[in-house]
């Protein structure tokens, strides 16, 4: 049985900053598992037509490994170069085990190590582990009625199919979020008919996207200007947290009066505008940007379907409408997000008390800065509950837990157990904290349902405030609110 200093599940970007901050830190025995035939996460697994970043991609990098970007809002296919680059660099291609799926892990309490059981392979030991297979990899399926029964193709915007031409078909969307709004205008205009069916609709506003000439990229890769700019972007989108959470009545005067002219001036038709058009406050779902989803919308090609002419089942030829119509495929994309609450995690994880994470879950998903669990030595959770951000980019989130993870890495590397984990009173303080501070928001108390909730009715996705707020928390390390070596720091 192999074993390692420390195992990252998931080579996305939370792999990639932790196997280099491992790295930087001495430590270099330690492997990636990828439970995919190839590595990068996200920007390499989700393919799909459209498919492209919404935070500005000089700041949705890694701080210290600057881009040439060719635009504002990078695509797919750049960020997966991106993903590459990295791992050419920091050669973890030769640090990563591919088609490696975790079937679960468990504390051995008498070797104080992580058992890790791998999908058809031997099962190997790692002293620390980190869990980076992210809140956005495990699509979510809704369950319609006949479901197995349609005779076309489908498949989740995860799982797009490459070689399925859509030219011409007869194509359903379900669900009209983020990953939607970035599939309908690239398919709108090559399909014969295209229904969209929303179960509400989002507050949109125009995304300022532009190309960067030579010479821009040019001046990209000069760091201190690089540098320069993300800084600039930084602070540009870290405002908005103050109407988020400070002042809803600043955020719908601003915001939101800017996305009823946007809809106003895009959407002509009275009755379809009037579809479109949230009954919620801005910000309480996430906020597409697109300066393309409403001319695609207005498509006579395109219809859209409410919620009251939903989905009652899916047929061997269709779907049938909640009102009865009946409406014939060829194609259904199931745009329908992921199990990112109440899933954090998608395999079992049994700590030193035997018990599981999900019965320490059982009421909502929580951990000490997102990040660490009581009675779950060694064993840290990238973007875990509350870690997500709707404002600026995750991956300075993910940079920020990941020095926290290191520094505690360390410090138990100094004790003879070598072990560390998160007093249960400092958990529950934190957790208690985050979501008093929640009750502020707009995530809240915005007045819909969204995904940032868990079934609790919890906002488990979010950080209540400043990405710089948590940032300041994961590197103000306290050693009173840990046991390190077994023993509480006094």
């Amino acid at each position: 049985m192999s074993s390692y200093e420390a195992v990252i599940i998931g080579s996305g970007f939370g792999g990639q900053c932790a196997a280099i901050e491992l790295l930087k830190k001495g430590i270099t025995n330690f492997v990636i598992l990828e439970r995919r035939s190839f590595v990068g996460g996200t920007w390499c697994q989700n393919r799909y037509p459209g498919a492209a970043v919404d935070v500005p991609s000089p700041l949705y990098s890694i701080s210290f490994e600057p881009y040439r970007w060719t635009q504002m809002f990078a695509e797919q296919a750049e960020l997966e170069e991106y993903t590459k680059h990295i791992f050419t660099k920091y050669a973890l291609q030769g640090k990563t085990e591919l088609n490696s799926n975790v079937l679960g892990v468990r504390w051995d309490v008498d070797k104080s190590c992580w058992k890790i059981d791998i999908e058809n392979k031997e099962a190997i030991t790692a002293k620390f582990l980190i869990n980076a297979s992210g809140p956005l990899s495990t699509p979510a399926f809704p369950d319609f009625k006949g479901m197995n029964t349609f005779k076309g193709k489908s498949f989740h915007t995860n799982n797009w199919d490459p070689d399925y031409d859509h030219t011409g078909k007869r194509v359903a969307i379900i669900g009209s979020g983020a990953s939607a709004a970035q599939v309908i205008p690239a398919i709108a205009a090559d399909v014969k008919h295209l229904h969209v069916f929303q179960r509400s609709p989002h507050w949109v506003l125009p995304r300022h996207d532009r190309a960067f000439n030579p010479f821009q990229r040019f001046l990209l890769g000069i760091k201190p200007l690089y540098f320069l700019l993300r800084v600039l972007i930084y602070w540009s989108l870290e405002i908005r947290v103050i109407g988020f959470k400070y002042s809803k009545t600043l955020l719908n005067v601003v915001a939101r009066r800017e996305a009823i002219k946007f809809i106003g001036k895009s959407i002509k038709d009275p009755v379809l505008r009037e579809k479109l058009t949230p009954d919620f406050d801005i910000g309480c779902k996430r906020i597409i940007l697109s300066s393309t989803l409403y001319p695609a919308l207005c498509r006579e090609n395109v219809t859209l379907m409410t919620r009251e002419q939903g989905i009652r089942e899916i047929t061997e030829t269709g779907l049938i409408t909640e009102d009865g119509q009946a409406v014939d495929l060829d194609l259904i994309v199931y745009s329908t997000g992921y199990i990112a609450t109440d899933g954090v995690i998608s395999y079992p994880v049994i700590g030193k008390t035997g018990s599981t994470l999900l019965e320490f879950w059982s009421e909502f998903p929580r951990a000490y800065l997102g990040t660490m669990i009581p009675n779950f030595p060694n064993l840290f959770i990238v973007t875990g509950p509350n870690t997500g951000i709707g404002h600026t980019s995750a991956i300075f989130i993910i940079e920020s837990q990941i020095r926290y993870i290191a520094e505690s890495i360390l410090r138990a590397q100094a004790t003879k157990t070598g072990t560390i984990e998160v007093t249960a009173e400092a958990e529950e303080r934190y957790t208690t904290m985050i979501h008093h501070e929640m009750e502020k928001t707009v995530w809240a108390d915005g007045g819909c349902s969204s995904w940032y909730k868990s079934k609790s009715g919890k906002v488990i996705a979010m950080f209540p405030g400043f990405s710089f707020s948590y940032r300041r928390l994961a590197r103000n390390f306290k050693p009173d609110d840990h046991q390190i070596g077994g023993v509480k720091a006094s």
